[in-house]
């Protein structure tokens, strides 16, 4: 809150910290099931494309990226279908927030291997490695995003939270009320 004084602009000081204090209460309320549950739809949604041939525009790269890890063991025929009903696994977990920390571990292996196109397929993820990504490279690295999301919804599992005003244990219930 800020200090008093005569000058005319402190109603409205007052006012627009009761008004932000509430929004940071609630945006602290509901931040983390909304993360947990946008990632859910994007998995779901995702890993259901790739049950359905030329869908999906990552399959084709998904697919001999697999391929490739694997040295040749598991074909595309089978990496595909295998990559779809993980991501729909993730995207079920993280939906419904039933065995989250096996939910996340799944995640973070799947995004280990979303990213290592840009190491084994530099040519097809850079114009000019390693500073232009291509389209294909731009939909990749967009995925620091999801993992810096999902690092946000892992720390919760402990029962952790987002408070609005760190140090003040009190601070939601109290701003709630204002």
């Amino acid at each position: 809150m800020y200090p008093s004084s005569s000058h005319p602009a402190d109603p409205w000081r007052t006012r627009f910290d009761r008004l932000d204090r509430r929004i940071t209460v609630t945006l602290a309320a509901v931040a983390i099931p909304v993360l947990r549950i946008a990632l859910g739809v994007v998995f779901l949604w995702f890993g259901a494309l790739k049950f359905f041939p030329d869908l999906s525009p990552a399959q084709d790269l998904a697919a001999r990226t697999i391929e490739q890890l694997t040295l040749g063991l598991v074909p595309p025929a089978v990496a595909l279908p295998v990559l779809a009903a993980w991501e729909c696994l993730i995207g079920l977990g993280l939906l419904t927030g039933r065995f989250l920390r096996a939910t996340l571990l799944l995640l973070a292996i799947q995004m280990l291997g979303t990213l290592t196109p840009l190491i084994l397929f530099p040519g097809e993820t850079f114009t000019t490695f390693p500073f232009a990504p291509t389209l294909e490279g731009q939909y990749i690295i967009k995925n620091l995003v999801i993992i810096a999301a999902a690092m946000v919804v892992g720390a919760t599992v402990r029962g952790g939270q987002l408070q609005p005003e760190p140090g003040s244990a009190a601070s939601g219930k109290a701003a709630a009320h204002d």
